[in-house]
């Protein structure tokens, strides 16, 4: 057992295809401006055929073990976050496993949406402090460009795909605080898969099923529940406002970044993730893809403190502090 856990490495793989709202604009009857001004995105990354939930998620691994010091074979567990292996089982986390050489490691895949990855990083935080595991790969990965439909004007702008991934280990100091976290399971409709997968199969015509979201219930529920969810964060890992130095929400939307940092009264100098601009929403994937891009453009410093937050369908949300590796 040990009495810390912190994360030692991040990784991430933003797939090569850039969208721009260009390109979305015609099937949804809407424009460049319109969509910036609802969302703060300005292009955002598709996968191509070849970059599967399972290519991303390795390439975004080997990145994280590489920068954490940490050897495959050191990883006891693989938790992977997502809702776009559209396989029922196995786990795509046995393959990532596998694939990485690590010594046959527990492996399973987590579904909180866009809560994912914050519920993967509580969950490792847990093993390696409890010593049941003594280093734990959190991988937060989407393609979520499969389930998207274009025609869709509420959310044909707003998916996007890519894979973000963490290292959790032993540390001699706290380096991820208390996770506060839960589900508002009243409001199960706001952000779901629109078909039944039966339903889709019994069709004369099947399609892929698509997310729908009821956007402006969303936008409310975020940006003022989210706020408070925030400041338990902060008070149970014992942190004040002004020991803040980094806040990574959810790559959900823009504006409600803005309104919960207004809600929470984050200082200025507090620096704040906006990766969505040129990424888009990539749920489980967006926290790990956002502080990747915080770090490697100076803004997150390694030992800085930030506050992680995330949220999404299910109404599923978690926050938790961590000490930028």
């Amino acid at each position: 057992m040990t009495e810390h856990a912190a994360i030692l490495g991040i990784g991430a793989y933003r797939p090569s295809r850039v969208i721009p709202n260009a390109e979305v604009v015609d099937a949804i009857d809407s424009s460049d401006e319109w969509i910036q001004q609802r969302s703060g995105i300005r292009q955002r990354r598709w996968a191509t055929p070849e970059e599967t939930v399972q290519v991303m998620s390795v390439a975004a691994a080997r990145q994280a073990l590489e920068r954490s010091g940490i050897d495959a074979r050191q990883v006891d567990c693989v938790i992977v976050a997502t809702v776009t292996h559209l396989i029922q089982t196995p786990a795509i986390a046995t393959a990532i496993a596998h694939e990485l050489g690590t010594d046959q490691a527990a492996a399973f895949d987590i579904s909180a949406a866009c809560a994912g990855f914050c519920h993967g990083i509580a969950l490792a935080s847990d093993l390696v402090r409890g010593g049941t595991a003594g280093h734990v790969l959190v991988i937060g990965v989407e393609r979520l460009s499969d389930i998207t439909d274009t025609g869709d004007r509420g959310t044909a702008f707003i998916f996007a795909d890519g894979a973000g991934a963490a290292v959790v280990g032993p540390s001699a100091t706290p380096g991820i605080g208390p996770v506060v976290w839960g589900s508002d399971g009243e409001q199960f409709d706001l952000i779901r898969q629109r078909e039944d997968w039966r339903d889709v199969v019994a069709s004369d015509n099947p399609v892929m099923p698509h997310l729908v979201m009821q956007g402006n219930a969303v936008f409310r529920w975020a940006s003022y529940a989210m706020a408070k969810i925030g400041q338990q964060a902060l008070d149970r890992a014992g942190v004040t406002l002004d020991d803040l130095d980094v806040f990574v929400p959810h790559q959900a939307n823009m504006r409600i970044t803005d309104a919960m940092a207004r809600a929470m009264k984050l200082p200025e100098r507090v620096r704040i993730a906006r990766d969505i601009a040129d990424q888009g929403n990539t749920s489980a994937a967006s926290i790990p893809l956002a502080l990747d891009r915080m770090i490697a453009e100076g803004d997150a410093r390694s030992g800085d403190t930030a506050l992680l937050i995330a949220f999404g369908a299910g109404l599923a949300y978690a926050a938790q502090v961590v000490t930028v590796p």
